[in-house]
């Protein structure tokens, strides 16, 4: 497969957004070219395709164009979904993740750079961790027992609301959630999604991403 008979995603390894990408393109096995993003130094490139300008992209290779990160999840699994992730999705659950929660993420993680309360944005935070707790305590994931599509799209906000003190964390009431955060962590298929690659160079050889079909976890 050449360049141009492949999507190509323009991503960056710590974002969350291209994280949840990534993992569906992974467990699609959809084969991709990576071009790793300094979101400091952005090539035109991206922005002809996306003015503006975050990732993760995906540039098709009929030349339109996915800028959201649940449309590539979508388009991915379309193409090939082996574990029924669509199958298990939560559109409201996501939707409090990427508004009310990620803005309490946001506003927690920079507080000392933004001069906010720091302890008031994690306490907000808090109320959608005890959320997840409790559905995780009835059950391995978050729509059944096995990994799907609202795992992934909400595990990288997850975990990064966590790396801010995970000293903190671990001191809460929230044995499902971090039972369900660790294991997502140590999995096959996150491991493989946040491979190091260099920024991406034009004209430099692709990069393919293809971390090829993987079985789910198996209920505890």
């Amino acid at each position: 497969m050449t360049s141009a008979d492949a999507p190509v995603l323009y991503s960056f390894r710590r974002c969350p957004y291209a994280m949840r990408a990534r993992l569906a393109l992974a467990v699609s096995g959809t084969r991709c070219e990576l071009r790793e993003v300094l979101l400091r130094d952005k090539p035109p490139s991206l922005l002809e395709a996306s003015p503006k300008g975050t990732v993760p992209v995906m540039v098709l290779p009929d030349g339109s164009v996915l800028e959201e990160s649940l449309d590539i999840m979508r388009w991915a699994l379309g193409q090939n979904d082996p574990e029924g992730w669509l199958a298990r999705g939560d559109a409201e659950l996501i939707a409090v993740c990427d508004g009310s929660f990620k803005r309490s993420l946001d506003q927690y993680k920079y507080a000392e750079r933004d001069g906010t309360d720091a302890l008031g944005h994690r306490a907000e935070g808090m109320a959608f961790l005890e959320r997840l707790d409790a559905r995780l305590s009835g059950q391995d994931q978050l729509a059944g027992p096995t990994r799907g599509f609202v795992d992934a799209a909400i595990l990288p906000f997850v975990r990064q609301f966590v790396a801010v003190d995970r000293a903190w964390f671990d001191t809460q009431p929230l044995a499902a959630l971090r039972r369900w955060l660790d294991e997502h962590l140590a999995s096959e298929l996150f491991g493989a999604i946040m491979l190091r690659v260099e920024p991406w160079v034009p004209g430099e050889p692709p990069v393919w991403f293809e971390a090829g079909l993987r079985e789910p976890p198996a209920p505890s």
